[in-house]
């Protein structure tokens, strides 16, 4: 009976190792399949950098939300390329681009379009607005009523319009790429959170560097605007997401995702509970989702098959820094968000 049971341990061994033998395979060839599949990114960072100087964080941040499927927010005082770095990459990839410039007096309409009376036809027919198309630029979205952030809502979430009883699927890929001014409050409309939430992305800009700067004021003097060819099509971004999807999370890094999230809402039960004060909402289930997505594709940028902590904890900060809620307390503290973020990512145990 001993010997049967010492049998099937033995055998039980050889299929665990078989099993992770296998694993260690398929993850080899994964990895450099899309180490191959990767070489474009470094096509679209050499052409946004003819336009744009620096800001690689700026860069890899739009290149992760083309790559996810989601949607990115970029804040900064004005000046900072953040209109010329959404043109650039729409530029170099060869879809439809139309540019929306928000003002207070903006319609839904003026958005997603509205039904017009032809007299050739005698009837009223649908004329498509400029969110009809593959790469939307929302200049200062900020300053948008909330009759137009209801419309948009629709099409970031749903990738649909509604325009009388009809509804129209958006193209594919769909991606709103929107800045918002943080120092001008005149004229402003401050987002709802059901909208902020559908941002995958809000990424901070900061001033550049003074080597940078040097080399903004060297190629802007000269008067010669930097041409930008398509390098790819809205194709091979549909094939690239599908590769994307495909790199591995081993359940350890599932469950460092979810530590991290699941602190923003108890962080009592993570040794944080001087935070507690300060969180007045914690992040939803899509920051979550989210962050396992734009994990997924910061290691893709970096051509790897497999997540790793160090990916989540570098896009922590811009997937979660608008989906936390600060109470009366932590802004009389002068407690921002970023703040929090950075503890719970220093406090979470990684695996």
């Amino acid at each position: 009976m001993t010997s049967k049971i010492c049998i099937f341990a033995a055998e039980n061994v050889k299929q665990q190792k078989n099993i992770i033998m296998a694993e260690a395979i398929d993850i080899r060839e994964l990895n450099e399949r899309i180490e191959q599949k990767s070489a474009f990114v470094t096509n679209l960072q050499t052409g946004m950098a003819q336009v744009i100087v620096g800001q690689k964080h700026l860069v890899e941040s739009l290149l992760i939300g083309l790559l996810s499927d989601g949607h990115v927010l970029l804040e900064g005082v004005p000046g900072l390329a953040k209109t010329q770095a959404i043109k650039t990459l729409a530029g170099l990839v060869d879809g439809k681009f139309s540019r929306i410039q928000f003002t207070p007096d903006l319609l839904p309409a003026d958005v997603i379009g509205t039904m017009i009376y032809s007299q050739k036809d005698e009837k009223f027919v649908v004329e498509q607005g400029p969110v009809f198309a593959n790469f939307v630029l929302a200049d200062e979205i900020n300053r948008a009523p909330a009759k137009v952030q209801s419309a948009l809502l629709e099409a970031m979430q749903e990738r649909q319009v509604t325009i009388g009883k009809q509804t129209y699927r958006l193209p594919e890929p769909f991606l709103v790429l929107a800045t918002q001014n943080p120092i001008e409050q005149e004229g402003t409309y401050p987002l709802p959170e059901a909208q902020v939430d559908r941002f995958m992305l809000k990424v901070v800009i900061d001033y550049p560097k003074l080597e940078e700067e040097k080399k903004i004021i060297r190629m802007n003097i000269t008067g010669e605007e930097a041409k930008v060819t398509p390098v790819l099509k809205t194709e091979d971004i549909k094939e690239a997401r599908a590769v994307v999807r495909q790199v591995y999370i081993d359940e350890k890094i599932e469950q460092y995702i979810t530590d991290i999230v699941f602190a923003t809402r108890y962080p009592e039960k993570y040794g944080l509970k001087e935070l507690k004060d300060y969180i007045e909402f914690g992040a939803s289930p899509r920051a979550s989702i989210n962050l396992a997505l734009a994990s997924r594709a910061y290691a893709f940028i970096k051509r790897r098959g497999y997540v790793i902590p160090e990916d989540v904890r570098a896009i922590a900060h811009d997937v979660l820094r608008h989906r936390i809620g600060l109470t009366y307390e932590a802004e009389a503290n002068n407690v921002v968000s970023e703040e929090i973020i950075s503890q719970i990512i220093n406090k979470v145990e990684v695996p």
